[in-house]
């Protein structure tokens, strides 16, 4: 029989909360092009993804199962607003229906933090450019998505800059 489960640092809270942002890009990117229901995605992810080993070598991080489901559900029950605060971040050639699958889910994850007004705006764009940075290492994406943010962040909450 094992004891109770150690307190997590700071540190470790940190990780699984940025695990669970890096999820929820890649849930809304699932969702939509399979169609599956948030509900499905979401018990797949848990079920398969949090913690899962990744190679030989390395494990994922367990996420924070309380932030990727907000995010989720936040995401898909305001996708509209969400999207149309990202079409006005955006030049008006490029609606987000004409931006890169990726980008639109990270969008739509950042987007629906933005709106739930708890963590800091400056943190949520620190974190989902860093998911852009791995999905993009090499190219343009996360300046792309910090310009995108911050307009984004200036628009839902003004305040926290």
């Amino acid at each position: 029989m094992t004891g109770p489960a150690a307190p997590l640092s700071g540190n470790q809270k940190r990780k699984m909360r940025s695990a669970s942002r890096l999820y929820a890009v890649q849930a809304l990117f699932q969702m939509e092009h399979s169609a599956q229901t948030v509900d499905a995605v979401y018990l797949e992810f848990l079920d398969h993804r949090f913690g899962a080993p990744v190679d030989d070598d390395a494990d994922m991080i367990e996420g924070d199962e309380d932030l990727f489901h907000k995010v989720l559900n936040s995401a898909v029950d305001d996708q509209r607003r969400i999207d149309q605060m990202t079409d006005r971040a955006l030049v008006a050639k490029w609606p987000i229906a004409r931006i890169d699958p990726t980008l639109r889910a990270l969008f739509r994850a950042a987007g629906a933090e933005l709106i739930g007004g708890q963590t800091p705006p400056r943190v949520i764009i620190s974190e989902y450019v860093d998911v852009a940075s791995s999905f993009f290492p090499d190219g343009k994406e996360p300046k792309f998505v910090n310009a995108v943010l911050d307009h984004m962040a200036h628009e839902t909450r003004p305040s926290g800059f």
